[in-house]
Protein backbone atom coordinates (compact mmCIF):
# COMPACT_ATOMS: atom_id res chain seq x y z
CA UNK A 1 0.00 0.00 0.00
CA UNK A 2 1.29 3.19 -0.58
CA UNK A 3 0.67 5.93 1.75
CA UNK A 4 1.25 8.98 -0.31
CA UNK A 5 -1.88 7.53 -3.06
CA UNK A 6 -4.34 6.89 -0.10
CA UNK A 7 -3.47 10.70 2.34
CA UNK A 8 -3.94 11.99 -1.06
CA UNK A 9 -6.94 10.42 -1.47
CA UNK A 10 -8.01 11.37 1.52
CA UNK A 11 -7.19 15.64 1.53
CA UNK A 12 -8.89 15.91 -1.98
CA UNK A 13 -11.86 13.94 -0.71
CA UNK A 14 -12.26 15.61 2.22
CA UNK A 15 -11.83 19.04 1.16
CA UNK A 16 -14.22 18.57 -2.38
CA UNK A 17 -16.98 15.72 -0.80
CA UNK A 18 -19.19 17.45 0.45
CA UNK A 19 -23.46 17.82 0.98
CA UNK A 20 -23.34 19.61 -1.71
CA UNK A 21 -21.65 17.44 -4.65
CA UNK A 22 -23.56 14.55 -3.11
CA UNK A 23 -27.14 15.87 -3.19
CA UNK A 24 -26.21 17.32 -6.44
CA UNK A 25 -24.75 14.24 -7.86
CA UNK A 26 -27.98 12.48 -6.82
CA UNK A 27 -29.94 14.95 -8.60
CA UNK A 28 -28.12 13.76 -12.13
CA UNK A 29 -25.21 16.78 -12.22
CA UNK A 30 -21.64 14.83 -12.73
CA UNK A 31 -19.33 16.68 -10.20
CA UNK A 32 -16.86 17.23 -13.42
CA UNK A 33 -14.82 19.52 -11.24
CA UNK A 34 -14.06 16.52 -8.60
CA UNK A 35 -13.02 14.67 -11.59
CA UNK A 36 -10.69 17.42 -12.58
CA UNK A 37 -9.07 17.05 -9.61
CA UNK A 38 -8.75 13.43 -9.12
CA UNK A 39 -7.78 13.08 -12.72
CA UNK A 40 -5.03 16.39 -11.75
CA UNK A 41 -3.94 14.05 -8.98
CA UNK A 42 -3.01 10.80 -11.26
CA UNK A 43 -5.33 9.07 -9.44
CA UNK A 44 -7.36 7.55 -12.08
CA UNK A 45 -4.47 5.87 -13.15
CA UNK A 46 -3.75 3.70 -9.59
CA UNK A 47 -3.04 0.42 -10.25
CA UNK A 48 -1.69 0.23 -14.26
CA UNK A 49 1.43 -0.51 -15.02
CA UNK A 50 4.23 2.47 -14.93
CA UNK A 51 2.70 4.08 -12.56
CA UNK A 52 3.91 3.11 -9.39
CA UNK A 53 1.37 1.38 -8.16
CA UNK A 54 -0.75 -1.83 -7.95
CA UNK A 55 -4.09 -3.92 -7.60
CA UNK A 56 -3.68 -3.36 -3.32
CA UNK A 57 -3.22 0.68 -4.29
CA UNK A 58 -6.36 0.53 -6.47
CA UNK A 59 -8.59 -1.25 -3.98
CA UNK A 60 -7.17 0.93 -0.50
CA UNK A 61 -8.22 3.81 -3.25
CA UNK A 62 -11.73 2.53 -3.16
CA UNK A 63 -11.70 2.00 0.57
CA UNK A 64 -11.13 5.90 1.12
CA UNK A 65 -13.36 6.76 -1.73
CA UNK A 66 -16.00 4.61 -0.14
CA UNK A 67 -15.22 6.41 3.37
CA UNK A 68 -16.15 9.70 1.81
CA UNK A 69 -19.24 7.94 -0.27
CA UNK A 70 -17.23 9.97 -2.99
CA UNK A 71 -20.12 10.03 -6.12
CA UNK A 72 -17.22 9.04 -8.80
CA UNK A 73 -16.96 5.95 -10.62
CA UNK A 74 -14.16 5.40 -9.90
CA UNK A 75 -14.12 1.65 -9.59
CA UNK A 76 -15.36 1.44 -13.43
CA UNK A 77 -12.60 3.68 -14.38
CA UNK A 78 -9.50 1.97 -12.27
CA UNK A 79 -10.95 -1.53 -12.99
CA UNK A 80 -11.33 -1.25 -16.52
CA UNK A 81 -8.33 0.38 -17.00
CA UNK A 82 -6.40 -2.34 -15.52
CA UNK A 83 -8.16 -5.38 -17.25
CA UNK A 84 -7.42 -3.00 -20.68
CA UNK A 85 -3.81 -3.15 -19.94
CA UNK A 86 -3.24 -6.52 -18.73
CA UNK A 87 -5.25 -8.03 -21.85
CA UNK A 88 -3.65 -6.27 -24.15
CA UNK A 89 -7.48 -4.95 -25.68
CA UNK A 90 -7.86 -1.27 -26.77
CA UNK A 91 -11.56 -1.60 -26.68
CA UNK A 92 -14.62 -3.96 -25.20
CA UNK A 93 -18.09 -2.84 -26.68
CA UNK A 94 -20.82 -4.96 -24.10
CA UNK A 95 -24.53 -4.00 -23.51
CA UNK A 96 -24.82 -3.10 -19.79
CA UNK A 97 -24.72 -1.09 -16.81
CA UNK A 98 -22.48 2.00 -17.31
CA UNK A 99 -21.99 4.66 -14.38
CA UNK A 100 -22.49 7.60 -15.35
CA UNK A 101 -23.08 7.25 -19.65
CA UNK A 102 -25.20 10.23 -20.26
CA UNK A 103 -21.70 12.07 -19.26
CA UNK A 104 -19.37 10.04 -20.81
CA UNK A 105 -17.23 12.18 -23.02
CA UNK A 106 -16.39 9.12 -25.69
CA UNK A 107 -17.76 5.40 -26.37
CA UNK A 108 -15.20 2.96 -26.88
CA UNK A 109 -15.31 0.59 -28.95
CA UNK A 110 -12.67 -2.06 -30.97
CA UNK A 111 -10.24 -0.19 -33.03
CA UNK A 112 -10.48 -0.74 -36.99
CA UNK A 113 -13.54 -0.65 -39.97
CA UNK A 114 -16.63 -0.79 -37.51
CA UNK A 115 -19.63 1.31 -37.07
CA UNK A 116 -21.24 1.36 -33.51
CA UNK A 117 -24.81 2.64 -32.77
CA UNK A 118 -25.40 2.43 -28.79
CA UNK A 119 -28.82 3.81 -26.79
CA UNK A 120 -28.51 5.25 -22.89
CA UNK A 121 -31.26 4.94 -21.24
CA UNK A 122 -31.07 6.94 -17.69
CA UNK A 123 -31.24 4.67 -14.40
CA UNK A 124 -30.07 4.80 -10.54
CA UNK A 125 -29.36 2.55 -7.72
CA UNK A 126 -30.81 3.12 -4.01
CA UNK A 127 -28.28 5.66 -3.48
CA UNK A 128 -29.10 7.72 -6.22
CA UNK A 129 -25.97 6.81 -8.54
CA UNK A 130 -26.25 7.02 -12.05
CA UNK A 131 -26.57 3.21 -13.00
CA UNK A 132 -27.60 3.71 -16.79
CA UNK A 133 -28.11 0.83 -19.10
CA UNK A 134 -25.95 1.21 -22.51
CA UNK A 135 -27.40 -0.97 -25.42
CA UNK A 136 -24.84 -1.03 -28.16
CA UNK A 137 -25.77 -2.48 -31.79
CA UNK A 138 -23.19 -3.06 -34.68
CA UNK A 139 -20.10 -3.66 -31.97
CA UNK A 140 -17.85 -6.34 -32.04
CA UNK A 141 -18.02 -8.21 -29.03
CA UNK A 142 -15.13 -9.54 -27.05
CA UNK A 143 -14.84 -12.25 -24.23
CA UNK A 144 -14.59 -10.82 -21.13
CA UNK A 145 -11.39 -11.15 -19.43
CA UNK A 146 -11.34 -14.09 -16.29
CA UNK A 147 -12.26 -12.73 -12.48
CA UNK A 148 -13.46 -9.52 -14.09
CA UNK A 149 -17.02 -10.31 -11.91
CA UNK A 150 -14.93 -11.23 -8.83
CA UNK A 151 -12.73 -8.22 -9.34
CA UNK A 152 -15.92 -5.82 -9.81
CA UNK A 153 -17.29 -7.70 -7.21
CA UNK A 154 -14.39 -6.73 -4.39
CA UNK A 155 -14.40 -3.00 -5.91
CA UNK A 156 -18.21 -2.95 -3.62
CA UNK A 157 -16.02 -4.77 -0.87
CA UNK A 158 -13.78 -2.11 -0.84
CA UNK A 159 -16.22 0.79 -0.76
CA UNK A 160 -18.35 -0.68 1.72
CA UNK A 161 -15.69 -0.94 4.14
CA UNK A 162 -14.99 2.48 3.64
CA UNK A 163 -18.64 3.35 3.79
CA UNK A 164 -18.57 1.40 7.15
CA UNK A 165 -15.96 3.03 8.63
CA UNK A 166 -17.45 6.66 7.89
CA UNK A 167 -20.74 5.70 9.28
CA UNK A 168 -19.04 4.23 12.75
CA UNK A 169 -17.20 7.46 12.99
CA UNK A 170 -20.47 9.55 12.07
CA UNK A 171 -22.14 7.25 14.87
CA UNK A 172 -19.48 7.92 17.10
CA UNK A 173 -19.44 12.30 16.90
CA UNK A 174 -23.71 11.97 16.90
CA UNK A 175 -23.18 9.69 20.42
CA UNK A 176 -20.66 11.69 21.88
CA UNK A 177 -22.12 15.31 20.92
CA UNK A 178 -25.52 14.39 21.25
CA UNK A 179 -27.26 14.93 24.99
CA UNK A 180 -30.01 13.24 26.84
CA UNK A 181 -30.84 13.75 30.55
CA UNK A 182 -27.97 15.81 30.94
CA UNK A 183 -25.31 14.15 29.61
CA UNK A 184 -23.98 12.76 26.13
CA UNK A 185 -26.05 9.48 25.04
CA UNK A 186 -22.94 7.76 24.45
CA UNK A 187 -22.51 7.90 28.33
CA UNK A 188 -25.73 5.39 28.27
CA UNK A 189 -24.50 1.28 28.39
CA UNK A 190 -27.41 0.55 26.08
CA UNK A 191 -25.55 2.73 23.09
CA UNK A 192 -22.23 1.80 24.22
CA UNK A 193 -23.30 -1.99 23.33
CA UNK A 194 -24.78 -1.10 20.21
CA UNK A 195 -21.37 1.22 19.20
CA UNK A 196 -19.30 -1.73 20.10
CA UNK A 197 -21.40 -4.75 17.78
CA UNK A 198 -20.96 -1.74 14.75
CA UNK A 199 -17.27 -1.19 15.65
CA UNK A 200 -16.79 -5.19 15.67
CA UNK A 201 -18.53 -5.68 12.35
CA UNK A 202 -16.42 -2.31 10.92
CA UNK A 203 -13.27 -4.06 12.06
CA UNK A 204 -14.45 -7.55 10.60
CA UNK A 205 -15.15 -6.23 7.22
CA UNK A 206 -12.26 -4.34 6.91
CA UNK A 207 -10.37 -7.16 7.71
CA UNK A 208 -12.28 -9.82 5.11
CA UNK A 209 -11.67 -6.77 2.62
CA UNK A 210 -7.16 -6.77 3.23
CA UNK A 211 -7.70 -10.66 2.93
CA UNK A 212 -9.07 -10.51 -0.42
CA UNK A 213 -6.76 -7.76 -1.89
CA UNK A 214 -3.65 -9.38 0.15
CA UNK A 215 -4.81 -12.72 -2.22
CA UNK A 216 -4.91 -11.16 -5.49
CA UNK A 217 -3.13 -12.90 -8.22
CA UNK A 218 -3.19 -15.87 -5.88
CA UNK A 219 -5.24 -18.94 -6.40
CA UNK A 220 -6.90 -18.18 -3.80
CA UNK A 221 -8.06 -15.02 -5.66
CA UNK A 222 -12.02 -15.91 -6.08
CA UNK A 223 -12.48 -17.88 -2.54
CA UNK A 224 -11.46 -14.37 -0.59
CA UNK A 225 -13.54 -12.72 -3.02
CA UNK A 226 -16.45 -14.47 -1.79
CA UNK A 227 -15.83 -14.61 1.55
CA UNK A 228 -15.17 -10.67 1.53
CA UNK A 229 -18.41 -9.75 -0.20
CA UNK A 230 -20.37 -11.70 1.72
CA UNK A 231 -19.07 -10.50 5.30
CA UNK A 232 -18.95 -6.99 4.51
CA UNK A 233 -22.48 -7.41 3.18
CA UNK A 234 -23.67 -8.61 6.33
CA UNK A 235 -21.68 -6.29 8.05
CA UNK A 236 -23.33 -3.25 6.50
CA UNK A 237 -26.82 -4.44 7.20
CA UNK A 238 -26.02 -4.90 11.06
CA UNK A 239 -24.19 -1.34 10.48
CA UNK A 240 -27.14 0.56 8.33
CA UNK A 241 -29.56 -0.34 11.37
CA UNK A 242 -27.41 0.38 14.55
CA UNK A 243 -26.09 3.56 13.10
CA UNK A 244 -29.73 4.88 12.37
CA UNK A 245 -30.79 3.54 15.88
CA UNK A 246 -28.05 5.90 17.48
CA UNK A 247 -28.55 8.88 15.43
CA UNK A 248 -32.56 8.61 15.97
CA UNK A 249 -35.37 10.34 14.18
CA UNK A 250 -32.66 12.45 12.95
CA UNK A 251 -30.57 10.18 11.12
CA UNK A 252 -33.81 9.64 9.03
CA UNK A 253 -33.61 12.60 7.29
CA UNK A 254 -32.77 13.52 4.04
CA UNK A 255 -31.06 16.96 5.64
CA UNK A 256 -28.47 14.60 7.76
CA UNK A 257 -25.33 13.06 5.40
CA UNK A 258 -26.03 9.31 7.52
CA UNK A 259 -28.72 8.36 3.96
CA UNK A 260 -25.79 9.01 1.65
CA UNK A 261 -23.66 6.52 3.22
CA UNK A 262 -26.59 4.03 4.36
CA UNK A 263 -27.84 4.11 0.79
CA UNK A 264 -24.61 3.60 -0.63
CA UNK A 265 -24.06 0.49 1.72
CA UNK A 266 -28.14 -1.11 0.69
CA UNK A 267 -26.68 -0.42 -3.10
CA UNK A 268 -23.40 -1.24 -2.99
CA UNK A 269 -24.34 -4.44 -1.21
CA UNK A 270 -27.01 -5.70 -4.05
CA UNK A 271 -24.01 -4.88 -6.67
CA UNK A 272 -22.14 -8.07 -8.08
CA UNK A 273 -23.60 -10.21 -5.73
CA UNK A 274 -25.40 -10.56 -2.51
CA UNK A 275 -24.09 -12.37 0.75
CA UNK A 276 -26.27 -15.69 -0.34
CA UNK A 277 -24.56 -15.83 -3.92
CA UNK A 278 -20.91 -15.64 -2.46
CA UNK A 279 -21.92 -17.98 0.79
CA UNK A 280 -23.40 -20.40 -2.20
CA UNK A 281 -20.16 -20.28 -3.97
CA UNK A 282 -18.24 -20.96 -1.00
CA UNK A 283 -20.46 -23.91 0.03
CA UNK A 284 -20.25 -25.53 -3.18
CA UNK A 285 -16.41 -25.42 -3.35
CA UNK A 286 -16.18 -26.32 0.34
CA UNK A 287 -18.73 -29.48 -0.69
CA UNK A 288 -16.94 -30.51 -3.87
CA UNK A 289 -14.08 -31.03 -2.23
CA UNK A 290 -15.27 -33.63 0.45
CA UNK A 291 -14.94 -33.56 3.93
CA UNK A 292 -11.45 -34.30 4.05
CA UNK A 293 -10.65 -30.59 1.98
CA UNK A 294 -12.30 -28.83 5.00
CA UNK A 295 -9.97 -27.59 7.07
CA UNK A 296 -7.52 -27.54 4.16
CA UNK A 297 -10.08 -24.82 2.94
CA UNK A 298 -10.53 -22.88 5.92
CA UNK A 299 -6.67 -22.51 6.78
CA UNK A 300 -5.95 -21.69 2.95
CA UNK A 301 -4.59 -24.57 1.44
CA UNK A 302 -7.37 -25.51 -0.41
Amino acid sequence: MDRLITDTAERIFSDHVDRGVLDAAERGEFPSALWDVVREAGLHLVGRPGSGTDGGDLYELLTVAGRHAVPLPLAEVLIANSFLDETGLTTIAVDGVAPWGRVADRVVTVEGEVSVDFDVAEDANLAGESRDRVQMRNAHRVDVPGQLYERMALSRAALMAGALEGVLAMAIDYATEREQFGRPIAKFQAVQHNLAILAGEVAAARCAGDGAIMALGSPNFAVAVAAAKARVGEAAGVAAEIAHQVHGAMGFTHEHSLHHFTRRLWAWRDEYGRETHWQEQLGRRVAGGGADSVWEFLVGAG
